[in-house]
């Protein structure tokens, strides 16, 4: 197997990975609410929220590494098959 080939599978990877979370994310904002308006008799409403955003504020550091070594790889990749093909002309 080329190298571009195997980077090509980990860019593959690393996407859907991104894209798993990230539609896991939008499923969790999905039951968010924007404003409560809770009496005492609704508190277990208001603690459910708090853990759907304690859920969604500890996906975000994964989102945004998968995001960034998603965008490098894919320009690495970009770079190197560009490389290839310019070395091919010269010969």
């Amino acid at each position: 197997m080329s190298t571009l080939f195997e980077l090509l599978i980990v860019w593959g990877v690393l996407t859907a990975a991104l894209i798993a979370l990230l539609i896991y994310r939008g499923t969790l904002t999905m039951h968010e609410d924007d404003q409560l308006f809770l009496g005492d008799s609704e508190a277990h409403m208001a603690r459910e929220q708090v853990e759907i955003m304690a859920k969604v504020n500890r996906l975000g550091p994964f989102v945004k590494v998968l995001g960034t070594a998603s965008a490098v790889l894919i320009l690495a990749i970009a770079g190197i098959a560009v490389y290839q093909q310019m070395t091919q002309m010269q010969q």
